[in-house]
């Protein structure tokens, strides 16, 4: 983990420019929002995501989250099939701003196209570059 400000980018993870994470597990993808992301939100008070069995192409929303500052649209960075869901959300959407890599989590997507997509994605050391120009911008 490296705290670029006060930004949390874990290693391990995939990043999109869009601030959504992907971590691939047994040959599936978890994926959330990043701690950027939350803090730019500010309080996350609904998460409304797809369903269980939805398909999904990269770049497709796979949901909203709604803040007391905003509405976002959630966007997929890989295609492939929801196989679940983090149901905790629902009741519980401040999981994203306390915990946006772990219990805050999103969906897990079952890909279609891994190793293309992956490289359309930022590494570790790519999203830390990527967040020190974002927090310079700020």
């Amino acid at each position: 983990m490296v705290a670029v400000n006060d930004v949390e980018v874990r290693e391990g993870l995939y990043y999109a420019k869009d601030h959504v994470w992907l971590k691939v597990e047994n040959g599936k993808c978890r994926i959330g929002i990043t701690d950027h992301a939350q803090k730019q939100l500010k309080e996350v008070v609904v998460v409304d995501l797809l369903d269980e069995g939805d398909e999904l192409s990269q770049g497709d929303s796979f949901g909203e989250v709604e803040s007391v500052k905003t509405v976002s649209d959630l966007l997929a960075p890989i295609s492939g099939i929801i196989t679940e869901i983090n149901g905790e959300l629902e009741d519980s959407p401040e999981l994203v701003n306390e915990s946006p890599y772990d219990e805050g989590w999103m969906v897990v997507v079952k890909p279609s196209n891994l190793d293309a997509e992956l490289a359309n994605l930022m590494t570790f050391d790519d999203a830390v570059e990527f967040y020190e120009e974002v927090v310079k911008e700020e």
